[in-house]
């Protein structure tokens, strides 16, 4: 381990021999952290956090501190980060609370900015991209591939859907189905995000198919009820679809319209 000596790191902590720790950053008893990690200066580390492998948190960062929450009495609770993220300066990451499941979680291969606040009991998969300032309240799910633009706020148990993009200070209150634009305060749609679909490999086909669900969903006047079943019938020749229907059907505070 490469720990610069003004750091404090307690020796109940695992790090992998390979851990590089900078300069007066504190890593408490319940961390662990896996191989090629690099943790930055003035960065703290505490509660029952498990970080993976290949992760960058840079400086100023507050990992796994005790939830905003005026519920939490000190319940033993988790923040657990996966795999070649990329943190940012001044990111603050809360751990669970015993109320929901007990744990924030953070997949692999997100870049998230800085001055991004997790909240408590969050659920962020994997290719995310939260852009400078991007504030998730507690219990907000992200899933794959979404970006969320700077200054974008989401309200508590908000779901975001996969390959979703935001404007700057877009402001959330409903769940963003997959694929869609959202902009505004509070956000309403606006088009697919085809220019990230298209980056990603997706077939030219499959784009039109989901932007003709999203004219379905949006742009013909039908009941939700209505557009999901119009959908399930565009879905049975494109599997791409299947995200809409899904995400329709899980989502408790209605999506945006």
């Amino acid at each position: 381990m490469l720990i610069h000596p003004t750091a404090i790191v307690s020796p109940k902590a695992s790090l992998d021999s390979s851990v590089k720790v900078g300069p007066y950053s504190i890593i408490d008893a319940d961390v662990n952290i896996g191989a090629d990690s690099v943790i930055g200066n003035h960065v703290t580390i505490t509660g029952h956090t498990t970080i993976g492998k290949n992760n960058h948190i840079y400086h100023y960062s507050s990992i796994g501190e005790a939830p905003q929450d005026k519920k939490y009495n000190q319940e033993k609770t988790f923040l657990e980060i996966g795999n070649n993220n990329t943190i940012r300066e001044f990111c603050t990451f809360n751990r669970g609370t015993a109320q929901d499941k007990g744990i924030t979680k953070i997949g692999n291969d997100n870049w998230i900015m800085a001055y991004v606040h997790i909240a408590h009991d969050c659920d962020i998969k994997n290719q995310i991209i939260l852009a400078n300032n991007t504030s998730l309240a507690g219990h907000v799910s992200i899933d794959d591939y979404a970006i969320l633009g700077g200054f974008t706020l989401v309200h508590q148990f908000c779901k975001i859907g996969s390959h979703i993009i935001t404007a700057v200070n877009t402001v959330v209150f409903k769940d963003i189905p997959p694929y869609v634009i959202a902009a505004g305060y509070d956000a309403k749609p606006n088009g697919i995000n085809a220019e990230g679909l298209k980056r990603r490999g997706f077939d030219p086909e499959i784009i039109a198919k989901i932007k003709e669900a999203y004219k379905i969903l949006y742009r013909q006047g039908l009941s939700l009820n209505e557009s999901q079943e119009k959908i399930k019938l565009l879905s049975k020749d494109t599997e791409a679809l299947t995200l809409y229907i899904e995400f329709i059907a899980k989502s408790t505070r209605g999506i945006i319209r």
